[in-house]
Parts: structure tokens; sequence; C-alpha cells
């Protein structure tokens, strides 16, 4: 068959988005975001969330199909992200979905939000390789994951047993006085200061954690130390050297992210990583995982950070590679699943 042109709507979080993909061709990316509303309150609320997405989902639709030169009659599939995120907010695009597959008489597939921030390297890279080692790093999730096809599951190999990285970074912006969401602004500072001007915490390193934890991830230590060390520099009266610290922090972060990766890649044989979700468009993480992948003799991609944070592409890509593959679409009662697990590829 032709290469399927599919519509995928992700509404995990709190950015609307709507994209038009042609097989591996991304042809529109739309999205509205209300990152701005949360601003104020130092995180994402999910009754604004919600709201927010039910404002802007059909103008984003209509948005995406101008710009992919396409009427929503013409797509061949329509995709959405069933879970994990916020319930409300998945509930909004799950319902959005059903409304166009019904209207529109095309199967629906509903698949899950980290495996589409794997599958949105496609549109810039082509075919995953198979196997390949996905790290994915967001405000929700930290996790290692093995991929054999995409379509059919993936295996977690490692995952953070408290803060994920993304929330450290929100975190630890704050207390630094920087804006939300937190990731730009301390990588943004970061390029002035010194990395090894604190020499803060790796979690789950010790010889002991990695026994039991060897490929998991804990950034809640991390976020704790920094906060205890900009207390104590505020009560001396000192001035707390933003730069320096963000440098610092930032450091630890990708330190322990790309060790672990690299070793779970040798461990289980993989000489390819994937790096996604929105972390992934920091500027350290790239550059120390291509140093320490290359050393190994492993190859590393990363899409363009404009497909790194939430976005519709991603779940049209996912959804482009499941018709392509000939994968069963999902029934029109598929719920929003807030908890999928990310074994659950497509419900």
């Amino acid at each position: 068959m032709n290469e399927p042109l599919v519509l995928g709507i992700e509404t995990s979080c709190d950015e609307t988005g709507v994209g038009i993909v042609r097989g591996h061709t991304l042809l529109a990316d739309a999205i509205a975001s209300s990152v701005e509303e949360h601003a104020r309150f130092g995180g994402v609320v999910p009754e604004v969330a919600s709201r927010a997405h039910l404002e802007a989902m059909v103008p984003t639709i209509e948005r995406a199909c101008e710009t992919a030169g396409v009427k929503p009659r013409d797509v061949d599939a329509i995709s959405v992200t069933s879970g994990p995120g916020l319930a409300g907010a998945l509930l909004v695009g799950v319902a959005a979905a059903k409304a166009l597959a019904v209207g529109l008489d095309k199967p629906i597939y509903g698949v899950n939000h980290l495996a589409s921030h794997v599958a949105v390297d496609q549109l810039e890279h082509g075919a995953l390789p198979e196997p390949c080692l996905a790290m994915l790093v967001s405000g929700g999730h930290s996790s290692l994951l093995r991929v054999e096809d995409i379509t059919t599951g993936v295996d977690p190999l490692g995952a953070t047993i408290d803060d994920a990285a993304g929330e450290a970074f929100d975190k630890v912006a704050r207390l630094l006085g920087l804006p939300f969401p937190g990731g730009p602004h301390i990588d943004r500072a970061a390029e002035s200061g010194s990395k090894v001007y604190v020499d803060f915490p790796r979690g789950l390193t010790s010889r002991r954690d990695i026994e039991r934890h060897r490929f998991d991830f804990s950034f809640s230590g991390l976020k704790t130390a920094v906060a205890r060390w900009v207390e104590a520099r505020e009560r001396s009266g000192e001035p707390v050297p933003v730069a320096d610290v963000a440098a610092s922090f930032q450091e630890a972060v990708c330190d322990v992210l790309t060790r672990k990766a690299v070793d779970a890649a040798v461990t289980h044989g993989i000489d390819h990583i994937m790096i996604g979700g929105g972390v992934a468009a920091n500027s350290r993480l790239r550059v120390l995982t291509e140093e320490r992948a290359a050393a190994k003799g492993i190859r590393v991609r990363v899409p363009r950070p404009g497909l790194c944070t939430d976005n519709g592409a991603m779940v049209a890509a996912l959804g482009a590679e499941m018709v392509a593959r000939g994968r069963r679409p999902s029934p029109l009662d598929l719920p929003a699943d807030s908890s999928q697990p990310v074994t659950s590829v497509l419900v």
C-alpha cells in the first residue's frame, strides 16, 4: 500500500499537539501550548490544562490540515495518545480522536506517549535500528528501554524511582529564581557557569545501589542537595552563583543519565542509543551522550529539539508505523489511561 497518511493528537500534559505524517515524512506539526497559564503556579495545573485543550483542539486540527494541505477526510487513520499523562487532559484528546474516527469512518489507534517519543525520531533519521536503546527523559519520566519493534512493545530496563529528571530541572530552577519550565533556563544559565563548582551527588551510582538499581534513576536526593546548598549560602549572606549551581546540577543529572545509558547499551549488545523526551533538548546531555557512546562504538540519534518536547507529530509517527505494519486498530471504546505502562504500546 502507499505510505499511510495519519493525523496524530497529543494532549498528555499542557500542550495540544496535532501532527500529520505520511509514512516517515512530516507534513504538519501544529502546537498550542498553555505553559504560560501554568507558569505563575510553578508547575502544570491539570484542570487548567484540560480546559486549554478543549479550547485549542479544533483550531489546532484546522491549522495542521491547512499546513499539510489536506482535508481531514484524506487521512487513512487517526492516532491519539491514550496514556500515560494527566487523566483529564488525555480524555480531551481521546474524545476528539474518537469523534474524528466516527465522523470520518477512519480507524483509530490509541498509542503510548513514551513509545511515541521513540517513534518520532523516524521522521528525521529514518527507520529505527532493531534493536535500539531508547533513553526517554522528560518532566514525568526517566527511562531506559530496549526497543525491538516499536509497534509491538518495548522492554523496560530501568526507570526513575522518584523524581524524573525534568521534574528536578523545574524544581531546581525555582530554587534559583529561574522561570518555568526550568530545563531551557538552566541549560542557558549553565553556559556561563562551572560544572565542577559544586560536587553534587549522583543518585543510585554506589556499589550497593548498582546491585539493585543498575539502570534505574533517582534525582530526589540531588534536588534536596541543591536546596540545602542554596539555603546555606543564603543564610551566610553570600550571593548564590546561579550559573555555577545550574551548571553543576546539570552536570550531575547528565553524568548519571549518560553513564547508565551507555552501560545498558554495552551490557545488552546494542549499538544505537536514541534520546527522546523534553530533556533530550538539553545541550549538555546531547554532547556528553555522544562523547561517551562514541568511546564504546555506539551511535546516537536525537531528534531536533522541537520534536523532543510533546507534540502531535510523534503520535502520528507511531500511528503511521502501526498502519504500515498492519497492526489492528484500537476499539472505539478505548480508554484514557493515566498510568498506562510503557509495555502497552497500543490500546
